[in-house]
């Protein structure tokens, strides 16, 4: 059964190699590099706002030996309030509250990824 998390029906994650359903509404791809293997054309994605995304050395750090996620939430909140990210995520929560936007990662386990931090960013905690 793949991973989805379902913080609300107006907001949701789904990792990007699922296939689309008809409730996703707006698919936004939310992972700074394209996922490996999947065409463009699969992925269905209407939206890859990279403003959104944690930095490279970010995402190299967190994913490296001293990777530590309470330590990368603190991060990337700090990297989300830069301008060009606060606006992004002031869009995203403007398009959320219009309906329905499914955030779409490569990440194994969304629980601890971006993806939780900008869900609750969105004010999406379940």
């Amino acid at each position: 059964m793949p991973h989805t998390a379902s913080p609300s029906p107006r907001l949701r994650v789904r990792r990007v190699y699922e296939p689309p359903e008809p409730d996703d509404g707006l698919r936004v791809l939310v992972d700074r590099l394209w996922p490996r293997g999947l065409a463009k054309a699969d992925a269905h994605v209407d939206e890859w706002p990279k403003a959104l995304t944690p930095s490279d050395e970010l995402r190299r750090w967190y994913h490296g030996p001293e990777g530590d996620f309470e330590e990368f939430r603190h991060r990337y909140e700090q990297e989300l309030a830069e301008p060009a990210a606060a606006d992004a995520l002031a869009e995203l929560r403007a398009r959320a509250a219009e309906g329905p936007v499914t955030l779409l990662t490569a990440a194994k386990d969304p629980s601890v990824s971006h993806t939780a931090v900008l869900t609750e960013l969105l004010g999406d905690t379940p």
